[in-house]
């Protein structure tokens, strides 16, 4: 999330005050991405030392007003038309948590992965609450919430992949625990290992 952005997004509207941005931030993100006042501050000092935004010079934190400048605008634009880079894939923790688990003796990856999938569809389960709940007009927490639930869902779907291809392999059964002899292996591995 570009809190910059949201904020020279923001003050394309109009001039506006740091409490107000913030305020209008987590409305129009359906008050799902809390937004800390001192970020907003903080952010606006320096979208004015670069250029992208001017105060009115009055007063002090909330007391000061901000607008955006051409550069400001222009940035903005820059920005919003500029596909983000998805060209290597994020470092993301939950594919990390099940490659590792592959190695470490006394764990079995299926476990790990059923204890995720689990929790994604608890989380998804949620999200749809609070979509059913939500006044059929927000239309940003509407969005909100289908972005969440199909990112959810490609996440399920990728559980069941790697669960799938896990199986297939033979690997990822509970393994040799330090100190307590061999594992014992799946009757199907057996077989296979008699039949070469």
């Amino acid at each position: 999330m570009s809190v910059r952005h949201a904020l020279l997004a923001l003050l394309s509207e109009g001039p506006k005050y740091g409490l107000q941005m913030r305020d209008e931030f987590e409305q129009q993100t359906g008050e799902v991405w809390p937004l800390n006042v001192g970020q907003v501050y903080t952010t606006l000092q320096r979208l004015e030392r670069d250029g992208l935004v001017a105060s009115d010079g009055e007063g002090e934190g909330p007391q000061k007003s901000y607008r955006i400048t051409t550069d400001g605008a222009a940035e903005l634009d820059t920005w919003l038309r500029t596909p983000p880079d998805l060209s290597a894939p994020p470092r993301d923790e939950l594919v990390i948590k099940v490659l590792v688990a592959i190695r470490v003796p006394g764990v079995d990856v299926h476990d790990v992965i059923q204890a995720h999938r689990r929790h994604v569809v608890e989380l998804m389960q949620e999200w749809t609450r609070i979509k059913r709940d939500a006044a059929p007009d927000d239309l940003n927490l509407t969005l909100v919430v289908d972005a969440e639930l199909f990112r959810l869902d490609s996440v399920v779907r990728w559980l069941d992949a790697a669960e799938s291809r896990l199986r297939r392999s033979g690997t990822g059964g509970a393994r040799r625990q330090v100190g307590r002899g061999p594992a014992k292996t799946p009757a199907r591995t057996q077989q296979e290992q008699v039949g070469r």
